[in-house]
């Protein structure tokens, strides 16, 4: 099994001035065994009633492709602001992808959830293929994907 690992800060882009405390998070993403093309992926929050607020990952280095991530995109807008530093290779089929980065403490246990897009060449893209609420009794607990992601968790 191959692994991919990337490390990125985010300094807590939503925090309110004056917040003085971030969380580490590490996003873990096993992706299944499947024929095709490596998989784009988008990992980004959202609020309690399911609206974009901040994308954490994307994985794929070709933004032409990132239209195929059609819930990410919508809320993104598709601005580079929105992923730009934020991004890395696609992620092929059986590997893993696991990524370092910190989010304000606010957001924990707030109603936010994290949800992941993706899509591959050639095949179905998935929308919201994971969506899992941002708590501490969530952390470390591996949730599958509808499409090709195995299984999902984060650590805090």
């Amino acid at each position: 099994m191959k692994t991919i690992t990337t490390s990125l800060c985010l300094a807590g882009a939503m925090a309110a001035p004056g917040l003085a405390q971030a969380q580490a998070i590490t996003l873990n993403t096993q992706l299944k065994d499947y024929r095709g093309n490596d998989a784009y992926l988008a990992i980004y929050l959202t609020d309690a009633q399911g609206q974009y607020q901040q994308t954490l990952w994307i994985a794929g280095k070709k933004p032409k492709y990132y239209k195929h991530l059609r819930d990410w995109a919508r809320g993104s807008g598709l601005q580079r602001s929105a992923f730009d530093g934020i991004s890395g290779a696609s992620v092929g089929s059986g590997d893993n992808l696991s990524v370092a980065i910190e989010l304000a403490d606010s957001l924990i246990d707030a109603g936010y959830q994290i949800r992941i897009d993706s899509a591959v060449e050639d095949k179905r893209d998935n929308r919201a293929e994971v969506s899992v609420p941002l708590t501490r009794a969530g952390a470390g607990q591996p949730v599958g994907g509808n499409g090709y992601v195995e299984s999902f968790s984060y650590d805090l």
